[in-house]
């Protein structure tokens, strides 16, 4: 891209102020610079102002799952299609990694993490020990693809060396970036973190299938013949992956998802729920959940809205190539966004101080035709990191570890 044609590009989307330490520049660094503006895909930022335009919700309704008993009951069919599938080299896992452990107090990717007591234990290596269950059990390794950030990429895949891959087979391990978007003020002005550098974030966890596509990985799934992918977050350090049980009941559901889930703790618990949307699956955030949905009661008597997601999705493969062009719901999110001040120096600030735009993976559901979710024991399968202390913390993750007899 040539200076005018990043002028051009700047001006269309109201952003010429990113060329205004240009002068200050050496050729390298306009050179990154040029680059960064050809990459950047700012046609997402007038939403900030035009929130109107987006799509609005549809008719929210509820939609029951496959329950423990019914679960327990039919377990040794559903584990046996799963292993079934998993042997045949028909099912995949992918691992959402992007993110970086701030909220933990560290300047590390998040999947580096240590939540030991008396030995290292990192979440990465929890959560490659929990794979490595069902590659014992199955006689396979089970292809897994790693999503980075452009931010932790590099740190994530020396560590993963560093450690032997926690004694995965290497050979079965690959890494993908996911896309950057920009970062804006509140007026929809992008951020610069540094003189030559346009301000960005990971793009939200809703574009990692593309993203796979963009690294040419689609042509490793079709040719290692992938059927299913299990979609998984990196901080949950009790995610059970390419589970066999659920992966069997998803294939015999015939649905074209699958979506693991556990029962609220109560209405207002910050996680997604399952729900029909103008009568298609989809997944209802805790802040969309009004009063009248919170008390609303299925035919049992318990919260219709009663099952909570915990970022752990099963698709069909060739499903999610026919939704891939498709656009996703975006998400404006208010963050803290370090860029530098009027001054043109770096800072950090302390409370939100713009936007980011994410695209969600929960937004993938509502793209396809049918899902079932499934529900499992969040007593056993969920303890996810997202705060230092406190709810959804280290310490309640390290808790459920140890109940769970995992040696930290």
């Amino acid at each position: 891209m040539t200076l005018e044609e990043a002028k051009a590009k700047l001006k269309k989307y109201g952003q010429e102020h990113v060329l205004q330490y240009w002068d200050e520049l050496d050729e390298a660094q306009r050179a990154a610079l040029l680059q960064q503006i050809d990459d950047t895909d700012f046609s997402m930022i007038h939403y900030v102002h035009d929130r109107d335009e987006l799509p609005p919700r549809g008719k929210i309704t509820p939609l029951g799952a496959m329950e423990l008993d019914e679960i327990g009951a039919r377990k040794d069919q559903f584990r046996k299609i799963g292993l079934d599938a998993i042997r045949a080299g028909k099912v995949g896992a992918v691992l959402l990694a992007g993110g970086m452990g701030t909220r933990l107090g560290s300047d590390n990717p998040k999947c580096m993490f240590d939540i030991g007591l008396t030995r290292h234990v990192y979440i990465m290596q929890r959560l490659i020990e929990n794979l490595m269950d069902v590659v014992k059990e199955a006689g396979v390794p089970v292809p897994l693809f790693i999503m980075t950030s452009e931010k932790n990429n590099d740190a994530t895949v020396a560590f993963m060396k560093e450690h032997d891959y926690f004694g995965y087979d290497k050979d079965k391990v690959w890494f993908f970036k996911q896309d950057m978007a920009p970062a804006t003020d509140y007026d929809g002005k992008v951020y610069m973190e540094a003189k030559n550098r346009i301000a960005t974030s990971p793009n939200g966890n809703g574009g990692w299938f593309l993203s796979m596509n963009k690294a040419g990985l689609l042509d490793v799934v079709h040719k290692l013949g992938i059927e299913w992918i299990n979609v998984f977050a990196v901080d949950n350090v009790l995610q059970r992956i390419a589970d066999p049980v659920f992966v069997g009941a998803t294939i015999d559901s015939g649905c074209a998802s699958g979506a693991k889930v556990v029962r609220k703790v109560s209405p207002d618990e910050k996680v997604g729920a399952m729900c029909l949307e103008d009568g298609r699956p989809s997944i209802v955030e805790y802040y969309d959940m009004t009063p009248e949905l919170k008390a609303e009661k299925n035919e049992k008597g318990d919260p219709a809205y009663n099952f909570g997601v915990i970022l752990n999705y099963l698709f069909r493969e060739k499903d999610l190539e026919k939704v891939m062009n498709e656009k996703l719901m975006l998400h404006i999110v208010e963050k803290k966004i370090p860029c530098l001040d009027k001054n043109g120096n770096f800072f950090k600030p302390t409370e939100p101080n713009g936007y980011k735009f994410e695209q969600l993976v929960l937004d993938m559901i509502h793209e396809l035709d049918s899902c079932l979710p499934f529900e499992v024991r969040r007593e056993h399968e969920f303890a996810p990191i997202k705060n230092r202390t406190g709810v959804d913390s280290v310490e309640s993750a390290r808790a459920l570890c140890e109940k769970d007899g995992i040696k930290l």
